[in-house]
C-alpha cells in the first residue's frame, strides 16, 4: 500500500486544528492474513467466534464521491488536498472478480458494489458483466447489487442492467433541495436523484431500495414527506439511524434519532405493520402499509443492534478484508492477490480471518468507542462502503 509522503502529511497535519485524518493511507499496511500450514478445501460453513457465517460482501470499487454528505465525507475532511489512492492501488477488476470467486466458493451469496460513489469508476458496467457470471455455491447466480448517490444514474442505468446488476440502492436524505444540498454539500439538487432513480424504473429494475440517514434536528422533519412521495411507487424507502462510522463526521448520539421514533411518525398519517425478515441476517426491519400500497425498513445499528446475527465481509478499495463497519483494521488480501498465491490459499486465509472474528462494536458502543482518538479512530465509510 502506498504511504503517504511525510512533508505532504506534515503539512496537512499542520494546517488541521481539530481535523482529523482518516484511516486509511498513514496507517501502512493492512493485517498479514494467516494461511495456515495445513490447507483444507473450501466450504461455506466457516463461522466467527459469536457463531456467524459469511454470507455477503462488500466490495468498494473507489475511495472517490462527488458528494460531500457531512456524514460520511465531510468537505472539512475531504477537500482538494485530500490524497485519494492513486489507480494502481485500486483492485483491478480481474482482481476483484478472482476474489468474489473465492468467496463464492466460501457461501457468499451477495455481493454489493459500493464507494465512495461507485459509478465514478470507470467502465464499472465491464466488471458487473464479469461478477455476473459467478455463481453462488447452490449454482444460482450471485445476488449482485450496487449502491450509489442517483447522481449518474440516468446516464449509467441501462448499461447496468444490460450486464446483469440486478438490483439497486439510492442514497437520498430528503425531498427539500435546500435541506437536501446542506446534507450533500455540493449543491446537487434533489429533482436529479429523483430522475436517477426513473431512469433506472423505466430500464427494468424492481425493488429500488432508496436509503434515507435521518440526522436529529437536520433532516428529520422530511420523514413522513418521504414516505409519502415513495409510498405506492414500488421503491422500498428506509431509514437510518445516524451513525458513527469513521472518525470525522462529527457524530453524536443527541442527533441520533431512533428508528421506533420514525416509525411512530409514519404511523400517524399512514397505518403500518411489521413483516418478516427476507433472510437470516437481514439488517432492516420490515413494515407494510395496511393498505397494501408497498413497504419501508428502518436500520437501527445504534438503538438497536443486529451484531448477533452480522454475515457481512467489506473489501476497501485497496483490497483490505474489514471485518466490520466500524473497524480500525483490516487484512492485507491485495498482496495475496499479488504475490503468487493460489485460490487456495486465499480461500483459507479468508477462513482464518472470519474464524478469529469477533466484531459487535454497536453492541458495546458507548462514551469510549465514539471518542475521536487515535487509538481507536474507525475506518472512513467512503473507503470500506456502508
Amino acid at each position: 500500500m502506498a504511504v503517504w509522503q511525510k512533508p505532504r502529511f506534515t503539512a496537512i497535519i499542520a494546517n488541521m486544528v481539530e481535523k482529523v485524518i482518516p484511516i486509511r493511507l498513514d496507517e501502512g499496511k493492512g493485517l498479514t492474513p494467516s494461511i495456515g500450514a495445513q490447507l483444507v478445501t473450501p466450504h461455506g460453513h466457516t463461522k466467527d467466534t459469536r457463531g456467524r457465517t459469511l454470507r455477503d460482501l462488500r466490495i468498494s470499487v473507489t475511495d472517490r464521491c462527488n458528494f460531500r454528505c457531512t456524514y460520511c465525507m465531510p468537505k472539512e475532511v475531504f477537500d482538494q488536498n485530500y490524497p485519494y489512492l492513486a489507480h494502481k492501488e485500486l483492485l483491478s477488476f480481474e482482481e476483484i472478480t478472482r476474489l468474489t470467486s473465492i468467496f463464492s466458493t466460501l457461501g457468499v451469496e451477495k455481493i454489493r458494489l459500493t464507494g465512495g460513489e461507485p459509478l465514478l469508476r470507470k467502465n464499472l458496467e465491464v466488471l458487473i458483466e464479469m461478477l455476473a457470471k459467478i455463481s453462488a455455491l447452490d449454482g444460482k447466480p450471485l445476488d449482485l447489487t450496487l449502491t450509489t448517490n442517483g447522481s449518474i444514474l440516468r446516464k449509467k442505468a441501462a448499461a447496468l442492467k444490460a450486464a446483469g446488476l440486478q438490483r439497486l440502492t439510492v442514497s437520498l436524505d430528503g425531498l427539500d433541495d435546500a435541506i437536501f444540498k446542506k446534507m450533500n454539500d455540493v449543491d446537487f439538487p434533489v429533482a436529479d436523484v429523483l430522475d436517477g432513480i426513473a431512469a433506472a424504473q423505466e430500464v427494468g429494475f424492481q425493488n429500488i431500495k432508496v436509503n434515507m440517514v435521518v440526522k436529529k434536528g437536520t433532516n428529520d422533519h422530511e420523514i413522513v414527506a418521504m414516505a409519502k412521495h415513495f409510498k405506492g411507487s414500488g421503491v422500498i424507502l428506509r431509514f437510518i439511524e445516524f451513525m458513527d462510522v469513521g472518525s470525522s463526521n462529527g457524530w453524536n448520539m443527541e442527533q441520533v434519532l431512533p428508528s421506533k421514533e420514525v416509525i411512530a411518525r409514519i404511523q400517524e398519517v399512514f397505518p403500518l405493520e411489521p413483516i418478516e425478515a427476507n433472510y437470516a441476517g437481514e439488517v432492516a426491519q420490515r413494515w407494510r402499509y395496511v393498505d397494501g400500497s408497498g413497504e419501508i425498513g428502518v436500520i437501527s445499528s445504534v438503538t438497536q443492534t443486529f451484531c448477533h446475527e452480522c454475515s457481512r465481509a467489506r473489501i476497501s478499495t485497496d483490497g483490505q478484508m474489514y471485518l466490520c463497519l466500524f473497524a480500525n483494521e483490516g487484512f492485507d488480501f491485495k498482496t495475496l492477490l499479488r504475490s503468487g498465491k493460489s485460490d487456495l490459499e486465499i480461500a483459507n486465509a479468508v477462513m482464518n480471518t472470519w474464524a478469529a472474528r469477533e466484531d459487535h462494536y454497536s453492541e458495546i458502543r458507548g462514551s469510549n468507542t465514539a471518542k475521536l482518538t487515535s487509538g481507536n479512530r474507525k475506518v472512513e465509510m467512503s473507503y470500506i462502503g456502508g
